[in-house]
């Protein structure tokens, strides 16, 4: 959905709900038929293979097992066999580092690989990584400027410091041809997945973090006494303080408002509290939310960022979350929590609406809702140094979605080069891609093909189930004040020492939210000098648009 026509459909009042129903009509009616693109239910009309697909094992049938795995990664062969003849890598090895995350990621990649490298003849060697070790292996072969691996399971933030250095290995053309990258939601389009004009990723997943809620928390007569689901971070904590000491409808335990989590997780744990931050930080118009684009000094300090900061304080001081919640990382929250029952509001990846209704260690299937992420009724105006007292929402576009890329190591032997390239355009090929967005997987939507709503209602999702989980990621993807990060170098190193800082400050080492920022800020600067202020600053710039 582009800008334009998100603004029209705003100005009408339409709900979210509406506009996923209407929006074919909706775009008739603004004399733009053709720029809805996937978006309209039929717009893509379901094939054999996608509705085969769709039925492995089925929704409600439990957790798909490695055999469903190589079940759906034989069945998406076709256009591996397009580009390959039977047994042409035999003889190749090639080694993938990638995640273990919940056991997930690779070894799903492990699944849909097996039928590829009977055909092919190859060998793949895997290098597992837990989420919270990911970022410092990674760094390890930036700061050395060596991979020890052909294949890598990767984010688009990380590519200022591996196409940025020289590491990966340009996209042929027959690979961009096969994985169909023009059917990807516009955000992941370039510049994404590119450095200096040159492509380097496979695209696999969308990576917008969006709002998941208890319905059974809210409502007339509800134990949280909302009539709605909040529509605010404000709203958030009063309704997380409002729960101390209820009872958890559904399971009978005790009930908890919002699920922060607490513990860092490599870096990743500070997407968590850009939540919280971007509605009160990302002014809209202006892309800049993280760094100050005319000095590249830290704005992770200023007012905005402290309110959310304090947000969280607050509610530990309220003693808010369940017990033990300071060694809570995200996978705690969303797999070990909220999806086992604990906690009524949590914000993570768009797959956690997947994995709810599809895998066996979830209860709160039939209870659960979506939304993009949280509004504030006041926002922080960086230019004029002000809080201002009007509606403001910023979806967090966090990590810019996992992807697939080839490594310098095979640049020189073009056989194997062909071989892992091969391998990853597997990884992402369309078909493929619908299975891992309605499956467990590690990966939500990321196409516009995957918001066929007709296509998952086929595969067992109930329509107004899939209205709600599939618009809360087009929402998220198309909302003209998103909160884009930049893909500059270093960005995790800013991350990670953040979650070092914020660890301190929710640990109570710190005398106040504005403390525990000031820190943060403080070793923002020692990275950015470390790296170079110059160009930071200008690839900062460019990756904002300046």
């Amino acid at each position: 959905m582009k800008v334009e026509i998100y603004d029209a459909l705003m100005r009408r009042q339409a709900s979210r709900r509406d506009i996923l129903r209407g929006t074919a009509s909706a775009a008739a009616l603004l004399g733009l038929s053709g720029a809805m693109g996937g978006f309209a239910g039929s717009a893509f009309a379901a094939d054999d293979l996608r509705a085969q697909l769709l039925q492995i094992p089925g929704v409600g049938k439990g957790s798909p097992t490695d055999a469903d795995w190589q079940k759906v990664g034989d069945l998406c062969l076709g256009p591996t066999k397009a580009n390959v003849k039977q047994g042409e890598f035999t003889g190749v090895e090639l080694t993938f580092m990638g995640l273990n995350n919940q056991n997930l990621h690779n070894f799903l990649f492990r699944g849909f690989l097996k039928p590829w490298e009977a055909y092919t003849g190859a060998k793949i060697n895997w290098i597992d990584l837990a989420q919270a070790d990911y970022n410092a292996r990674l760094q390890q072969s930036i700061a050395t400027g060596t991979v020890d691996y052909d294949i890598l399971e990767m984010g688009a933030p990380f590519e200022g410091d591996t196409a940025g250095r020289g590491l990966l290995d340009e996209m042929p053309d027959w690979a961009a041809k096969q994985i169909e990258a023009d059917d990807l939601v516009n955000y992941l389009k370039p510049p994404v997945g590119t450095w200096d004009g040159k492509t380097y990723r496979v695209t696999i997943d969308g990576d917008c973090h969006t709002f998941a809620y208890r319905k059974d928390y809210f409502g007339e007569g509800s134990i949280s006494g909302m009539a709605e689901p909040p529509k605010t971070w404000q709203d958030v904590n009063a309704a997380s303080k409002a729960l101390i000491g209820k009872t958890d409808p559904l399971t009978g335990q005790p009930a908890y408002g919002y699920l922060d989590p607490l513990k860092g997780w490599g870096g990743f744990g500070f997407y968590f509290i850009e939540n919280r931050a971007t509605a009160y930080a990302k002014y809209p118009g202006d892309p800049a939310w993280l760094f100050d684009p005319e000095n590249m000094k830290p704005l992770v300090n200023n007012p905005a960022w402290v309110q959310a900061i304090q947000d969280v304080l607050d509610l530990i001081a309220a003693k808010a979350y369940p017990a033990d919640q300071i060694n809570a990382d995200p996978n705690t929250t969303a797999f070990s929590q909220f999806l086992a029952g604990t906690g009524a509001m949590l914000m993570w990846w768009g797959d956690v609406g997947s994995s709810a209704r599809t895998s066996d260690t979830s209860v709160v299937g039939d209870v659960v809702g979506f939304g993009i992420n949280r509004g504030s009724n006041r926002v922080y105006n960086r230019k004029s140094g002000q809080w201002e007292d009007k509606y403001n929402e910023a979806p967090n576009m966090a990590y810019l979605g996992w992807g697939i890329y080839v490594t310098k190591r095979v640049s020189s032997d073009e056989k194997k080069r062909k071989a892992a390239w091969s391998a990853a355009a597997h990884l992402g090929g369309k078909d493929l891609s619908l299975w891992t967005s309605a499956y467990p997987s590690g990966f939500q939507p990321y196409r516009q093909s995957h918001f066929n709503y007709d296509e998952w209602e086929k595969a067992g999702y109930d329509r107004a189930y899939i209205e709600d989980y599939l618009g809360s990621n087009a929402d998220s993807y198309n909302h003209p004040n998103a909160a884009i990060e930049p893909r500059i170098p270093g960005i995790f190193q800013y991350y990670s020492v953040a979650e070092d800082e914020l660890a301190k400050g929710f640990a109570g080492q710190y005398k106040s939210a504005q403390e525990t920022a000031d820190a943060i800020a403080a070793a923002w600067e020692k990275i950015t000098d470390q790296i170079g202020r110059d160009s930071q600053l200008k690839l900062y710039r460019a990756s904002l648009g300046l």
